[in-house]
């Protein structure tokens, strides 16, 4: 008798057989179901208008008459959105992706995005996910995998391509991690899954970062909602942001496990957080402003010199967790009791589910700036900080 793993990867044989034997034709009747002839020519589409954006620099969206509209990445990547029954244009270039709406069984990816489809009300639109739940620290998100609405498909570079296909996928929202594993990338498209690429992570202001909203509202039929929402987040900030600087100096910081100090690099969305809430990072001059690397290992007697005089140190908890206490703090690095910060108790750690709440960096300079302006704040006016005791 034949094994189960043996019969499961002669399925996915001949769905990639039947996939490949099936776009040509897709393609030749102009997708959707629809004729060739009832198709549009892409060539003689006008043009009607354009996404505004006030901070992405990342993707840009044009509208075209009939729905249709062209999403452009910084990588160089195209996507063509299709409305729900439409036709897939004739003459359109042959390294456009096409993405036919609706949208509504996505293979989710990238963590960074998973925030922006709660934020729209979306996140019924996912039903895989490349995280398990208990790696997710969006508790919608985690509350969905726990009841089987959303289900585990495997890492961007092991998918479960049985899963993927079985659930009818209709897009794979992938990192850029996805380049490192581009064999995956091709035989997702091999079954007929278009993969869409993200970079909001690439973003180095935390504001535009929390626009890409706006892309996904165009994706999934709710730009209206998504600007809304995107206003109403910068209405919250705006007093903030028209504050002065304190003039106080902030490090953001944590230990690695060879003990040194991960920093990171000046004109990162971390360190443009600061400067928004009113702070001054400390390391104003640290890595190339055209790095693709956000943070910087420094020995500790380089950081100690640096950030000793630092007003506010802040912790990131991502990579080795939480901090609760100073002697936690001082177990990582002895270095840090001569710290001014420590001396005067100034010293926070971030929640871990920060760096997935992309929609929540706006209450996180929210936070920076309450730390900087107050002596004793409140525990629970804060979202994503908080105060090392003792």
């Amino acid at each position: 008798m034949m094994g189960r793993s043996y019969c499961l990867g002669a399925a996915l044989a001949l769905l990639l057989v039947l996939a490949g034997c099936a776009a040509p034709a897709e393609a030749a009747e102009g997708g959707a179901g629809q004729a060739a002839d009832s198709a549009p020519a892409w060539e003689e589409l006008a043009l009607e208008g354009s996404l505004e954006l006030q901070y992405a620099d990342q993707f840009a969206v044009d509208f075209y008459q009939g729905g249709y509209a062209l999403i452009s990445v910084a990588d160089g990547e195209e996507y063509l959105l299709v409305p729900e029954d439409a036709a897939v244009p004739t003459g359109v270039a042959e390294d456009v992706t096409v993405l036919q709406q609706p949208l509504d069984s996505v293979y989710l990816v990238a963590t960074s995005a998973m925030d922006l489809f709660v934020s729209l009300d979306a996140l019924d639109a996912i039903s895989l996910s490349g995280t398990s739940a208990e790696n997710w620290y969006v508790p919608e998100a985690r509350a969905a995998m726990e009841a089987g609405e959303i289900l585990y498909a495997g890492k961007y570079n092991a998918p479960d391509y049985e899963r993927i296909f079985a659930a009818g996928c209709d897009m794979a929202v992938e990192s850029t991690m996805i380049y490192h594993a581009p064999e995956v990338k091709e035989q997702l498209e091999r079954l007929g899954i278009p993969v869409f690429v993200e970079r909001s992570s690439y973003e180095s202001s935390p504001l535009g970062r929390m626009e890409w909203l706006k892309l996904y509202g165009v994706l999934l039929g709710k730009l209206e909602e998504a600007e809304a929402a995107f206003g109403r987040a910068m209405a919250d900030l705006a007093p903030v942001l028209s504050q002065e600087s304190t003039g106080k100096t902030v490090a953001f910081f944590y230990i690695t496990s060879t003990g040194a100090a991960n920093v990171r690099r000046s004109g990162d969305y971390v360190s443009r957080m600061i400067e928004m809430a009113g702070g001054t990072y400390i390391f104003p001059d640290l890595g190339e402003e055209d790095s693709a690397l956000s943070t910087v290992n420094m020995d500790m007697e380089t950081f100690y010199v640096g950030a000793r005089d630092a007003d506010v140190l802040i912790y990131n908890s991502t990579i080795d967790g939480e901090l609760h206490t100073v002697a936690e703090l001082l177990d990582k690095s002895p270095l840090l009791a001569d710290f001014k910060a420590v001396e005067t108790g100034d010293v926070w750690c971030t929640e871990q589910n920060l760096f997935q709440s992309t929609m929540g960096l706006g209450k996180m300079i929210a936070d920076i700036h309450t730390v900087l302006t107050q002596d004793d704040p409140d525990p629970a006016s804060l979202t994503y900080l908080h105060r090392l005791e003792g």
